[in-house]
Parts: structure tokens; C-alpha cells; sequence
């Protein structure tokens, strides 16, 4: 590896003088700009395509920051509190000093492309985690020194195992109080095993911390009191010679014990070169059995650029990646060949108001050209390209053309969404999408006045087309917009875009919960609608017997005798009938389990027709209903929630609390368990919010509806009330 800090070449493309100008002109509300550096071309084998994962605050953003300040791609270190980054450009992240969404920002470094890809830590933004690594070639877990391994940092981990990716640690703000590298080792070893190796230690800590020692050079690299990034490198100061005997007899065991020819060496004593140890480590990293773990301080620009010279050393090239496709049913292999033919992922789609849809995309195979034509295999649909461009943060790099391995970008495609693939339609291969996660929180959207109500359904829809991890439905009986995602801030951040972006303001609340009403009690009833008014009248006579019915949510029969009722009116019968059940006696809500029978009525030859039989039959069952105890139903769903074990007890007590009926606890090979429960929709409605509370956002859980049961006479009151109120306020 390569280890010294001060002979990188400074790159035409990145030069110091950069020039942006606004895509159109001040007044607008993009957030895009065009720059007018370039970016040379870069075979597969010279491109590194890496994401940047961790738990929020644990200093993603500043180490994507002190890469591209050490790659020369900007003239000073940015700053979250500032709101000044590369990554963090959209105004919901400079407002919240959080990262909402995935950034991408290739740098240059030793004749070699990386292409950063900065991600969000929170479970909110797991949608955003899951289409970074569904491109990115490896991992960097980023670790705070102080905390050690957090929530967002397992569950980066274990999206990154799932993916099989690659994974090098790079353990953080070393100069911050209470940073403790053995004890952030230690927690990154109990978490993720012992595959987690260092191949550099710190040299102090807090204030006190200078430098890094590097395990495969045996040096000491020593930062100038700047955050210039500047070192020099010597030998390996006496005080710190144990410790780092102990560090590099552990990494060498590590990478050793993975190869049967360096393991005997070892064993025979045989001293083995950095070279060696080099090679034999790449390939531990490859194969996923050594995880590398580096340390440094992005806001202070110590230790990045020996994190640089890990990637493009250890990293797998873009050409080392295979990926699989789809051809005419058949799974194939897609190469990382420029010449072959063209096959690209859309993994992130942004919505602009000016700029229009913005596809993000990742090449495969071959090359894409701007202004040609592309086929969306996905959906089958012809794609007219414009400019294509590089992104770096929200800075537009023109480009005519993205080769294999390489991540670009493009502006209004009419047909490609998240997940789809660009391909040529004399071969129309297809990738396998993006799998995001489904939904756990729903929030009614209203919108404050009639000028945003005319907008607000394309808003949202351009929403959704963002972020697929929003979904857009609509409750057929309460007429209510129901926007969903994976958490309360994921979902208040997306409607401040909208507000933002298009101008639309809206009102949130509780979903209605969708009760229902029914009979507890079999009964007959009878109406008959009879008008004069002169000339033709109406006239319509049923008998209507209702029962329960668990089974069903309806069922309409007759055993009507002697054509009493003529049967070309049973139709206006059943429609009656239905009408009645769109609301019941009780509360309001729509009636179910019933079984409905027409027995007997009367017609009158000049006055009856469909619609005196339709009025007779809806308010016959009406009184049906009413004569019938009707009872309010409630929707109960089958929960499955899968936390910690140490956390069971917490939620065991916590569901006692909303109803549930425990049915199951599997525990699981991980140290987890998952409770299955059944439990009133209305109890869990805000349920994602409570789980992360518990464990700490550990827990994660599903829902699927179950059935219906009769609501308790206590809450039945409350429920009755709402309804009640809700009518009065012209909702109903």
C-alpha cells in the first residue's frame, strides 16, 4: 500500500479554480448547477465505486468532505454545522445538519476514479442506504470513536452482509473527547467477530492524537497541526512498538490463516514482505473473511489519505464485479466490457421542478452516449437521452459519454424509474432492481386550501417517483389521501420537499381506522314505499331477513314464493340492500357480515319499477340492522416484531398495553427473537414510532391484516364519539 501523504497529483479535471453557473437563472428553486471542470474517462479497472455507511453523527458527510479536499476536488474542508458540504446540498439536510438522502461524489486519486456515494444513517433513510449499496462495490463503515458501534452502524453492517460487499472500517473523530480506539476495536469485534482487523493504530487521542501507525509499512505518519492533510513518515516510535508488535502479529495471523503458503512461512518463522501481506490482505477483503479497519479524523483531515490509498489498494475495481442478469427468461452474466452492449441500473431518481426528473444510474456493460437512445427493459419503453452528466454533490460535470464501471446521470426520462434497467432493445437485458423496504408509518394528508388541493395530487405523485419508499393510496371509505413511509421524519422531510419544491401545503393526522359495523342477532324486517303524486306513483314492498354472517363480508339470496315480489325487481333489491350498508347505525361506518334474504313483499302493476324496490329494501335494511344489536367491528392485524433479545421483556410489557394477543415467540440464530401478535389496528398505528423508542431503534417490525372483531363497549363509546364529531365537522 501506499503510504506517503504529500505526492498526489493534482487532476485537470478537479483543478483549484472551479467555475459553477446556475442551470437557469437565480430566481428558480433548483438546487442544481453546472460546473465547468470536466472529468477524464476512466476504464473499469481504474474506477472504485465505495459508499459511505454509518449511524448518524459518526461523520459520514466530513470524511466525504476531507476525500474530496485531499483529492483536490475542493479548495476547503466544508462543515455540517456550517451547511456548507458537497454531499449535504438539499436544504433539508443544511436545516436538519442530518444526511436525507444518498449524494455522489467522484474524486481522483492515484490515476484512479472513486466515486463516493454519501448515505444516510438514519432508519428513516434506509431506502436511501439500500440503493447506494445496491451500486456501490464495497463499504466504508464509518465508526465514532466515542460511541463505538450504534444502531445505524449494525444495520449498515447487515445490509452490506446481505449484499456481500466488501467492508473496510474506518474509525472516526480520534481528536474528540472520550474517543477510545481499543474500546471502539473491541466494540466492532464483539459485533461483527473477529475478521475485524486494524492495519493502522492512532498515535494518542482527543487532543492528543497526531498520527497513525500503518501495521503493513511499519511507519508512523505524523499530521502537521493544520487540517491541511500534510505528514511525514518515520519509524515507529519506542513507546508504541508493543502495541504495534501485538497489532501487526494479529493482522498477518489474519490474513495467514486464509492462505496455506503464508501460513506455513509464518509458522516456520519465514518473514513475509509487505508486498506479500499487501496481496494476501486484498484478497482476504475480497473474499469478505478480513475486514480492514483504519483510523483517522475527517474534520481534523488526519488519516484520509491513507484511507485513499486502502480503497484503490484493497477495493474491488469496477472490472472485478460481476453482475447477474436477466435475457428472454434466462439469468446470464453481464460483464464489465466497454465494447459490449450497453446494460445500466437507475438506482436513484430526484424530482426538480425546473430541471425535471434527474436519473441516477450505474453502467454495467458498455458505454452510454449522450443524445442517443436507450431501451427501458423494464417496462419496455423507447428513452430518448439527453446530456448526460457526472454529479458531484449538486453540481452537474457534462460529459458525452459513461463508460463501464462508471456512475452518471441524466435529466428527464419520460418512462425510467428507481430500479429499472437501460439496456439495447436487441438485447433487452434486465437487473435485478432495488428491494426497498415496505412501509411502516401512515399519516392522512389534507391539503389547507383549494389551490392546494389542485395541486396536491401531482405533488405527491412526484414524491413517490422519488422515493419508492413512500406510498400513495387512497381509503375508499373514509376518502381520506394516506401517505406512508418508514418513519414520522421520513415523511414530514418528504412534504417539506413537496411545500418546497412545488409550492403544495398540507395537513397531516391519524389515519381513520377503518371499523366496520354488523348484526350480532337474526331478524326480519319489512318497509313499503308507497308515493301518489299523480298519474304514474311508487310503490315498493319487501320482506328482508338478516343474519350474521362471520365468514363473509355479504351474501344475498331470496326465497320469495308465489311472485310476490317479480324477479326483474331482485336487482333494485340487492343495490337497496347495498346502499344500506355503506353506513350503519352505530357509528357511520360501512356494514359487513351479513347475510341478507329477500322472503316476501307486494308490487303494484301500474306504480312499481326499480327504484320503489331499491328505496323499500335499503331502509328495510335499515330497520334489519337496528332490530339486529348491531355491534362496531374493529380491524386486527397479525404483528411480527423482531428485536433484540435483551429486549423482549420491554416489548412483551408495551403490547400488553394495545390489546395484543401474544400467538408465538421464535428466537432467532442472531440473538434475536420474534414476537407474533395479534393486535388492534388502531393500537398500533403509531407503532413505528413506539418500537424505536424501546430498543432504540433496533427493533423492526410487519403488519398484515388478520380479521375483524367486535370493538369493547369502552372504546366503542370513544369510537361512537369521534365518529360522531368527525360528521359534525362536514367529514362524513
Amino acid at each position: 500500500m501506499r503510504t506517503a501523504g504529500h505526492s498526489t497529483p493534482t487532476p485537470d479535471a478537479y483543478r483549484l479554480a472551479q467555475r459553477a453557473s446556475h442551470t437557469i437563472d437565480d430566481r428558480s428553486k433548483t438546487i442544481w448547477r453546472r460546473s465547468t471542470v470536466s472529468l477524464p474517462h476512466y476504464p473499469a479497472d481504474r474506477i472504485r465505486n465505495v459508499g459511505l455507511f454509518a449511524h448518524g453523527g459518526a461523520g459520514k458527510t466530513s470524511l466525504a468532505e476531507a476525500l474530496l479536499f485531499d483529492t483536490k476536488a475542493t479548495t476547503r474542508l466544508g462543515r455540517v454545522d456550517e451547511g456548507n458540504t458537497v454531499t449535504d446540498y438539499d436544504p433539508d439536510e443544511i436545516k436538519r445538519r442530518i444526511s436525507v438522502s444518498a449524494a455522489i461524489a467522484p474524486v481522483e486519486w492515484r490515476d484512479t476514479k472513486i466515486n463516493v456515494i454519501d448515505a444516510p444513517g438514519y432508519a428513516d433513510f434506509i431506502g436511501e442506504v439500500k440503493s447506494a449499496l445496491r451500486v456501490a462495490d464495497a463499504a466504508i463503515i464509518v465508526i465514532d470513536a466515542s460511541a463505538g458501534v450504534e444502531v445505524g452502524t449494525e444495520q449498515a453492517w447487515r445490509l452490506a452482509e446481505e449484499r456481500g460487499v466488501p467492508r473496510v472500517i474506518f474509525i472516526n473523530k480520534m481528536d474528540r473527547e472520550n474517543a477510545d480506539f481499543g474500546r471502539a476495536l473491541a466494540s466492532a469485534r464483539a459485533a461483527f467477530g473477529n475478521r475485524v482487523a486494524p492495519i493502522q493504530f492512532p498515535i494518542g487521542a482527543e487532543k492528543q492524537f497526531t498520527g497513525v501507525v500503518d501495521l503493513l509499512s511499519e511507519q508512523a505518519h505524523v499530521y502537521t497541526n493544520t487540517t491541511s492533510g500534510e505528514f511525514t513518515s518515520g519509524p515507529i516510535p519506542d513507546e508504541l512498538k508493543a502495541d504495534e508488535e501485538t497489532y501487526r502479529r494479529q493482522l498477518v495471523e489474519s490474513i495467514a490463516e486464509q492462505d496455506e503458503v503464508l501460513m506455513m512461512r509464518y509458522l516456520e518463522d519465514d518473514p513475509i514482505s509487505t508486498e506479500e501481506l499487501a496481496a494476501g490482505l486484498k484478497q482476504c477483503v475480497m473474499d469478505g473473511v478480513v475486514v480492514p479497519v483504519l483510523v483517522g479524523s475527517a474534520t481534523m483531515n488526519r488519516g484520509v489519505k491513507q484511507l485513499l490509498d486502502a480503497i484503490v489498494d484493497l477495493l474491488p475495481s469496477a472490472a472485478e464485479v460481476r453482475a447477474t442478469g436477466a435475457l428472454k427468461g434466462e439469468e446470464i452474466e453481464v460483464a464489465p466490457v466497454d465494447g459490449a452492449s450497453m446494460v445500466a441500473l437507475a438506482f436513484k431518481t430526484l424530482a426538480d421542478p425546473h430541471v425535471g426528473r434527474v436519473t441516477f444510474f450505474r453502467v454495467y456493460s458498455g458505454a452510454i452516449k449522450s443524445n442517443t437512445h436507450a431501451w427501458n427493459a423494464s417496462r419496455g419503453e423507447d428513452e430518448r437521452l439527453g446530456q448526460l452528466f457526472f454529479a458531484r454533490g449538486k453540481e452537474h460535470i457534462n460529459t458525452d459519454t459513461i463508460g463501464t464501471g462508471d456512475i452518471g446521470a441524466v435529466a428527464k426520462l419520460a418512462s425510467v424509474m428507481t430500479g429499472d434497467t437501460l439496456s439495447e432493445q436487441g438485447k433487452p437485458v434486465q437487473l435485478a432492481g432495488v428491494d426497498f423496504p415496505t412501509p411502516s408509518y401512515s399519516t392522512s394528508v389534507h391539503p389547507k386550501t383549494k389551490t392546494d388541493l389542485d395541486k396536491m395530487g401531482p405533488a405527491l405523485q412526484r414524491l413517490i417517483e422519488e422515493d419508492p419508499t413512500l406510498r400513495l393510496s387512497r381509503d375508499s371509505s373514509s376518502g381520506e389521501t394516506i401517505l406512508s413511509g418508514l418513519g414520522e421524519p421520513h415523511v414530514q422531510i418528504a412534504l417539506d420537499r413537496m411545500s418546497r419544491r412545488f409550492g403544495v401545503n398540507v395537513e397531516l393526522g391519524l389515519p381513520r381506522v377503518p371499523y366496520r359495523e354488523t348484526i350480532s342477532a337474526k331478524t326480519i324486517a319489512e318497509y313499503k314505499h308507497k308515493k301518489q303524486t299523480g298519474g304514474a306513483g311508487q310503490y315498493g314492498h319487501v320482506f328482508l331477513e338478516l343474519e350474521p354472517l362471520p365468514d363473509s363480508d355479504f351474501e344475498f339470496t331470496e326465497k320469495v314464493f308465489g311472485g310476490s315480489v317479480p324477479r326483474n325487481y331482485y336487482p333494485a333489491v340487492e343495490k337497496g340492500v347495498r346502499e344500506g350498508m355503506e353506513s350503519g347505525p352505530v357509528a357511520g361506518y360501512p356494514v359487513v357480515n351479513v347475510k341478507v334474504t329477500l322472503t316476501d313483499g307486494s308490487y303494484h302493476a301500474v306504480d312499481s319499477n326499480e327504484m320503489s324496490f331499491k328505496i323499500a329494501s335499503k331502509e328495510a335494511f335499515k330497520k334489519g340492522i337496528l332490530q339486529g344489536k348491531p355491534v362496531l367491528l374493529e380491524p386486527v392485524m397479525t404483528l411480527r416484531v423482531t428485536v433484540p433479545e435483551n429486549y423482549t421483556g420491554d416489548v412483551m410489557s408495551d403490547l400488553n398495553t394495545k390489546r395484543a394477543h401474544v400467538s408465538g415467540m421464535d428466537p432467532g440464530g442472531n440473538g434475536s427473537t420474534t414476537i407474533e401478535a395479534t393486535v388492534p389496528a388502531a393500537e398500533v398505528q403509531r407503532y413505528a414510532t413506539d418500537l424505536r423508542s424501546i430498543t432504540q431503534g433496533r427493533g423492526s417490525f410487519t403488519t398484515d391484516f388478520s380479521h375483524y372483531q367486535p370493538v369493547p363497549a369502552h372504546i366503542a363509546d370513544h369510537v361512537k364519539a369521534a365518529a360522531a364529531k368527525h360528521a359534525e365537522a362536514g367529514h362524513a
